[in-house]
């Protein structure tokens, strides 16, 4: 069936990049060839006055091009008239179901073509306009022939043209008339050869009697531009679709995207005004009336509508409206990290020498062979016999190591990325060492990672010598274990050889039971930390996040839970030789551009006094 259509043009074009940044790629609405989609004004959703008749789309090489036929309302004969006079050529297309990658468009479903007064599509324009003289020489029409458009027009040429040619249904006869078409000089040469014409009446012409009023020249044109459709319609065909294009994203319209299905809507700013009054937020009105897929694609300039009286104001991209994300904490990143006061606390009061192999020499003069004698005249004086014991520790190297690009490093201006990596792997390798010196690092021994234990004694296993390790029972009240853990550490404290008052290094879990512990009257027994620390006998309580879920083994070869470390730090020695004390270092990878950074210190670490620490823990009552 012949359709008359009152102009066209390219509703799309490929590879221009178009004012709103998008880029359509080739077939991207490759389904939408042949389909019949809506003609509207402007994008214009709301209203159905402002549909103004359909339009044909068709796939090409280089774009989708578009056949328009106005219907009979006033608004669309005024834009018929608008473009007679040339006044107006922009096209801008909607779309739905988009498919992205970055800013390129990859594959969507055109829903309706608008008028625009400039199109985002720097190649969408109106190319051809049937216009309406009273002679009819400078008409335009256009024939749906198969799945091909016939285009004549005929300005310049004084024929009379035809009548609009149905075309039937039948296949057979669609492909004869489009062999006529192609090769009407051919037959004119065979002539005599050819089966007889049909007869035809006096008052009709046949494609053929037309085409014979053309110029040799004008035929030319002709076939030219039949063999460039029919080419670019077959190299169409031949190029496989990319199953990438196909697959389904999602996407966040307030958020940055990639590889994602974009969003983008035209909604009535008035209607989203109203409904944030309801909703309590502009944002929310506007996601509430965002439509997932979606492109109107007119140009960015005309994105918000002013003056035209019929309120019709909206925002395209509302999102860029919207201030900047502000970081609360300033423009460093913050750690969330374990609290690390207690590594401030033991790392700045243990013993520091300035040389890495420590060797502890004790005589033991408890044994009763030391004991002085008494003496009675006439008897032999007996000599003293003590046991000296020694121990020694040499270094281990601690180290953490970092790198980064040294794009991203110049990259980032918002704070000093640099000195906010160094400020992390000093804060992490203090604790580590810390950690390693009251219960080891926790490493299974088989561990290349692991920080031995020979050359930094853990507190928590040392020999018995230097450390006490006392348990109690845990019963089902806290309260109980509360309580007994209070006479624990006072039997033990009697024990304590360390220097002066020492510091109770503690779980969160056992300090939090004791300071609940409640008399018979309900109170609390304590009423803060410092009288719970006078009752313990130490100087200070600290907490220590690591202690949770460390054990170790008692006396008795049970296996304890830990509860608490009672040491003065000054008993604990940390040695580094002239060079291993904590240092850090700076080096650039050329082949990688990379930067890196390595902070390290090789140490020794052991207790020195005897007795110098106590180790409280729970057991499992049998």
């Amino acid at each position: 069936m012949v359709e008359q259509y009152d102009f066209s043009g390219y509703a799309t074009k490929n590879d221009l990049l178009c004012t709103d940044g998008r880029t359509i790629r080739q077939d991207a609405f490759k389904e939408c060839d042949g389909v019949t989609v809506p003609l509207l004004w402007n994008h214009r959703h709301d209203d159905p006055s402002y549909v103004l008749g359909h339009a044909r789309l068709e796939n090409r090489k280089d774009g989708v091009y578009m056949y328009g036929k106005f219907n009979d309302t006033e608004r669309a004969q005024t834009c018929k008239k608008v473009l007679e006079h040339n006044d107006l050529k922009g096209l801008s297309i909607h779309a739905r179901g988009l498919k992205q990658r970055a800013g390129d468009v990859l594959h969507g479903v055109i829903k309706e073509v608008s008028l625009v007064l400039s199109g985002a599509n720097p190649g969408a324009t109106i190319d051809y306009v049937m216009s309406h003289n009273d002679d009819e020489e400078d008409e335009l029409y256009m024939y749906l022939i198969g799945d091909e458009y016939t285009e004549l027009k005929h300005g310049d040429i004084e024929v009379e043209f035809p009548e609009p040619i149905e075309v039937t249904d039948n296949e057979e006869k669609e492909t004869d008339m489009a062999k006529e078409l192609m090769h009407a000089d051919e037959e004119e040469k065979q002539e005599e050869k050819a089966p007889a014409k049909e007869k035809k009446n006096e008052d009709e012409e046949t494609i053929e009697d037309v085409i014979n009023t053309l110029t040799d020249k004008q035929k030319t044109a002709m076939y030219a531009l039949l063999a460039a459709a029919d080419e670019a319609n077959d190299d169409d065909d031949e190029e496989d679709e990319d199953e990438e294009e196909n697959k389904s994203m999602k996407h966040n319209a307030f958020e940055s995207y990639e590889d994602t299905e974009t969003t983008l809507t035209h909604a009535d700013m008035e209607e989203i005004f109203r409904d944030a009054k309801k909703l309590g937020s502009l944002r929310d009105a506007v996601e509430e009336h965002m439509e997932n897929g979606v492109l109107s694609h007119a140009d960015s300039d005309y994105g918000i509508e002013r003056g035209t009286g019929e309120n019709t104001y909206f925002v395209r991209d509302p999102e860029m409206l919207f201030p900047d994300f502000r970081n609360v904490n300033g423009a460093t990143p913050e750690f969330f990290k374990r609290d690390t006061t207690w590594v401030t606390d033991f790392m700045a009061s243990v013993k520091h020498t300035p040389f890495a192999r420590i060797k502890t020499m004790i005589a033991d003069i408890t044994m009763d062979d030391a004991r002085a004698l008494g003496y009675v005249k006439g008897n032999v004086k007996k000599n003293e016999f003590f046991e000296l014991i020694k121990r020694t520790t040499d270094p281990q190297t601690v180290y953490k190591k970092q790198k980064m690009d040294r794009d991203d490093v110049v990259d980032i201006t918002d704070f000093d990325v640099v000195a906010w990596i160094k400020g992390e792997m000093r804060d992490m390798l203090e604790e580590e060492i810390a950690r390693a010196c009251l219960v080891g690092d926790g490493r299974s021994t088989q561990s290349d990672d692991k920080i031995l234990e020979s050359h930094i004694r853990p507190v928590l296993t040392d020999h018995e010598l230097f450390t006490i390790k006392t348990t109690f029972d845990v019963e089902e009240a806290e309260s109980v274990n509360a309580k007994n853990f209070v006479k624990t550490a006072i039997k033990a404290r009697k024990d304590y050889k360390g220097t002066g008052n020492p510091v109770m290094y503690i779980t969160d879990t056992m300090l939090a039971d004791l300071l609940t512990m409640e008399d018979g009257n309900g109170r609390f027994i304590y009423e803060s930390e410092t009288q719970l620390t006078t009752a313990l006998r130490v100087r200070k309580i600290v907490t220590v996040p690591v202690f949770e879920n460390i054990t170790f083994t008692n006396a008795e070869s049970k296996t304890a839970n830990l509860a608490a470390i009672i040491i003065n730090p000054i008993d604990y020695v940390i040695g580094a030789d002239k060079g291993g004390a904590v240092n850090m270092f700076d080096d650039f990878d050329i082949n990688y551009n990379q930067m890196l950074y390595l902070i390290e210190t090789r140490i020794s670490g052991a207790l020195v006094k005897p007795k110098s620490a106590i180790v409280i823990g729970t057991t499992e009552k049998e």
